[in-house]
């Protein structure tokens, strides 16, 4: 489930049809810590600078967030650690 999950948010070819659940638990196997503010989930992970914040939209990734993801996935080259 999660490898296909991956593929469809390094591909973008679904960043409006991705459940929250999937992108979180993709970051919490990268090794990502997960902090809850309200409905802020924060995603930090020691040698990453960048924090991600992310909301769902009901239980719904919004598709922006999704990018954001695939940025930090594809510039600290942690794809090949999912896989």
């Amino acid at each position: 489930m999660a490898d296909s999950v991956l593929t469809r948010v390094i591909r973008g070819s679904s960043d409006g049809n991705l459940r929250f659940s999937d992108l979180q638990a993709i970051l919490l196997k990268l090794g990502f810590e997960e902090r809850i503010r309200g409905s802020h989930h924060i995603f930090t992970r020691e040698g990453v600078d960048e924090i991600l914040n992310l909301q769902p939209r009901g239980s719904m990734a919004k598709p922006y967030q999704v990018k954001q993801v695939r940025g930090v996935l594809v510039r600290y080259r942690l794809v090949q650690e999912a896989q």
